[in-house]
């Protein structure tokens, strides 16, 4: 089944309980807020019932975010392997000129006892910038 993947957008208000001992944004948040933005954009194509996190890839800190601040995360599924979907996330700020941090998350389909299995998910890349997400995002096991 060839699928136009979506866009996923959601914004994040960085508060006091979201910061490290630096009194930036602590990258566990970051890092639960990227898994939760990659696995909506991969729940938009396949039953998040049957989805499980397998890696996340390269998630790079770029710039530091300053309590009060609020973030955007954008993701989007940008490769689909027999079995895996691989979503790409970039944090902005809220007006979205800065990238914060970006990187890749590899979700598996699995059956009701967690062994993968096919999805048949063909993506439809209409842009050049998702063409070289999935060629990176296709590398990205190399």
């Amino acid at each position: 089944m060839k699928i136009n993947p979506k866009e996923i957008s959601i914004s994040r208000l960085v508060k006091s309980e979201d910061l490290n001992h630096h009194g930036t944004l602590f990258a566990g948040r970051t890092a639960e807020w990227f898994v939760e933005s990659g696995f909506i954009a991969a729940a938009s194509i396949l039953n998040p019932d049957f989805l499980v996190c397998l890696k996340i890839h390269g998630m790079q800190f770029k710039k530091p975010v300053k309590s009060g601040g609020i973030i955007k995360l954008v993701s989007k599924v940008v490769h689909t392997g027999k079995t895996s979907l691989i979503s790409h996330v970039n944090v902005l700020n809220d007006d979205e000129t800065i990238s914060l941090v970006s990187g890749f998350i590899t979700f598996i389909y699995v059956d009701e006892n967690t062994k993968s299995r096919q999805h048949n998910i063909e993506l439809i890349l209409e842009n050049e910038k998702d063409k070289e997400l999935n060629q990176t995002a296709k590398n990205l096991g190399k």
